[in-house]
């Protein structure tokens, strides 16, 4: 039943965040708000990422009171987005708020999945989350004809997700009384050549989830296979998540080191190449890698590095996809040009250099 809830949790989760990432600019749009409207309401979940974990160093402890609050949250500000679309300030402050309960509803549950499932089936359950934002992007765009029907999925998909993440709470030993167990205070920089390169990581990506389809499409690839482009990436990264298992028995570190550094050979190919439809499929293939690979390597390499494995799972993904995420759309709009995939391989090559000699 563990496998089951926690492989739905996941198909939901990402099902949701698909929709908030590939239908909610368009919903937006439809409704009359500017490019810089939406730029700034998008922005605001990267940075609450990032930001939430600071106020669980010290003050509040993610128990399970936290996150059943952060749970019934999301439901509440999905049921509020009815109410509040139409008002820039009322979204802007719902979706702030929606931001910090998610921050935190992925990282616990990972704890969970990391210590019950192991190396061996980790991936195998996550990679229904890429099911669900597949299957997502395919279904909402037949039925999305106004606003209201994209609220409509979103709130029903984040309910399924908060209802299996409930069930999940069975399972959950790993988050009881952790200050009684460690009295370590929680560093960066023991370890900060780890997340460093986690941020640079992320940074490299500004360009590609951002600017990857008007980068292909102004260089002659027609819309359409573009999407192919997308959807053949996300299979190589099922794919990857499923049959990983035996990879992620060898050294952890290497692992991490050898998607770096393949990775930025795949920004390479994107710079080089930018036209060629068969080398584009080649580094969309690499997304195995870049994304499959290392998310799993690194969330299982971080779970043995702090005590405090959930607020360490909570910093990857702000450091991570919330600073990294934030900074790198930023980044990859001003630097937008011919050399954009340039600049992302270099953000990678720096970042496999900082943690080439980590022990």
């Amino acid at each position: 039943m563990l496998f089951f809830n926690l492989s739905a949790f996941y198909f939901f989760y990402f099902a949701a965040v698909g929709i908030y990432v590939i239908f909610l600019p368009k919903v937006l749009h439809d409704v009359g708000y500017t490019a810089f409207d939406i730029g700034v309401i998008l922005a605001l979940a990267p940075l609450m990422r990032f930001a939430t974990p600071f106020l669980f160093l010290k003050h509040i402890k993610l128990n399970q009171i936290v996150f059943k609050t952060a749970l019934f949250g999301s439901i509440f500000c999905a049921t509020l987005f009815y109410f509040t679309l139409n008002n820039f300030y009322a979204f802007m402050i719902n979706n702030a708020i929606l931001g910090a309960c998610l921050s935190l509803i992925l990282p616990y549950l990972e704890v969970i999945a990391i210590k019950d499932l192991g190396k061996s089936k980790y991936g195998k359950s996550r990679l229904y989350g890429s099911i669900g934002f597949m299957i997502i992007s395919l279904v909402l765009a037949k039925f999305l004809t106004k606003p209201a029907i994209a609220l409509h999925f979103y709130l029903s998909v984040i309910s399924l997700m908060v209802m299996f993440a409930l069930l999940l709470l069975r399972f959950d030993t790993s988050h009881e009384d952790i200050k009684n167990k460690s009295k370590q205070a929680f560093s960066f920089v023991k370890h900060w050549t780890f997340w460093a390169c986690l941020f640079l990581m992320q940074l490299s990506f500004g360009g590609f989830y951002n600017f990857f389809t008007i980068y292909e499409t102004e260089n002659g690839i027609s819309l359409q296979m573009t999407s192919y482009l997308w959807s053949f990436g996300v299979i190589c990264e099922i794919l990857m998540l499923y049959f990983q298992a035996p990879l992620l028995k060898n050294n952890l570190l290497n692992i991490i080191r050898f998607c770096l550094l393949i990775t930025s050979f795949r920004w390479l190919l994107l710079y080089l190449y930018p036209d060629s439809l068969m080398i584009t499929f080649i580094s969309q293939s690499i997304h195995a890698f870049s994304f499959g690979l290392f998310h799993s390597a690194v969330i299982i390499y971080l779970y043995s590095l702090y005590e405090n494995k959930q607020l360490a799972q909570q910093f990857m993904y702000g450091v991570a996809y919330g600073l990294g995420g934030f900074l790198g759309a930023l980044i990859a709009g001003w630097l937008y040009g011919p050399n954009l995939f340039l600049y992302s391989a270099i953000f990678s090559a720096l970042a496999f250099l900082i943690i080439i000699n980590r022990k």
